[in-house]
């Protein structure tokens, strides 16, 4: 097993000392959160990429993906949510990030329509990831918070440019126990985002182990030559303790898991 963590739990943290930490503490990868705020997005310069690029290498790590904002399941024409999508497929590949994170936002649609919208953009974006050596993960998430919600749109794209990022939490809150969330995802799983919460009711990011999410099944239904990201949503819950002085105990905690696997649910 692999693992990684998003600097969306570091927010105004300078790209070098995110790779800092993460080399520091065993990560072996840094999920960039890819918005304007942050230091690479995909308006960033070529310079800039460049540059960031050198100094994660530099580090010891590597980008494992970028989390982009692209809507792909959104009412509205297809133009402006392509471009989207093909401008984090860029900023992807020009860090040498295997995947590139969108979102469905299909809320408030009739599940037919939010399903047709997400298919139809994901299967025109497909081969132009492919081409780039990138691979666009859907995040279960919003209007397909489940595994089987989002495997209803990837069953339908069927096209290995376009895959699955199983956000532990959302699956959970959209009923799913681990072992169901994977079989229903399959061969279209990218990587497994995991994280802790309080209760279903307060979702301010807490350390691994101390909430109410299904670690332990989820890790034992992650493939074992896969990644781990640790998605800590400080950028969202101020309030929250930092991140920084948290990965250690994380990575020690992940790896317990993966050690323990075969002993879970």
């Amino acid at each position: 097993m692999r693992y990684a963590f998003s600097t969306l739990g570091l927010p105004g943290t300078p790209l070098a000392r995110s790779a800092a930490l993460a080399a520091d503490h065993g990560y072996e990868g840094l999920e960039l959160r890819a918005h304007p705020e942050e230091p690479l997005h995909p308006q960033s310069p070529p310079g800039d990429r460049a540059a960031g690029l050198r100094t994660i290498g530099r580090a010891g790590v590597r980008v494992l993906g970028v989390a982009g904002y692209a809507q792909v399941a959104v009412p509205g024409p297809d133009g402006p949510v392509l471009a989207a999508v093909r401008s984090l497929v860029r900023l992807a590949a020009d860090l040498e990030a295997p995947y590139a994170r969108v979102f469905p936002g299909g809320g408030g649609l009739p599940e037919p329509q939010a399903d047709a919208h997400a298919v139809r953009r994901l299967r025109e974006a497909a081969p132009y990831a492919d081409r780039h050596g990138v691979r666009i993960l859907l995040e279960t998430h919003d209007s397909h918070r489940t595994a089987a919600a989002a495997a209803r749109v990837l069953d339908a794209v069927g096209h290995p440019g376009v895959g699955a990022l199983w956000d532990v939490l959302h699956t959970w809150l959209g009923g799913e126990r681990p072992a169901e969330s994977r079989r229903r995802l399959g061969a279209h799983l990218g990587y497994v985002q995991v994280k802790d919460v309080a209760s279903a009711d307060d979702l301010t990011p807490v350390g691994l182990g101390a909430g109410v999410l299904p670690l332990a099944g989820a890790v034992a239904a992650a493939p074992a030559d896969g990644w781990l990201c640790w998605e800590y949503e400080r950028r969202w819950y101020p309030e929250a303790a930092g991140l920084a002085g948290r990965l250690g105990q994380g990575r020690a905690y992940l790896e317990g898991l993966v050690a323990h696997a075969d002993q879970a649910e």
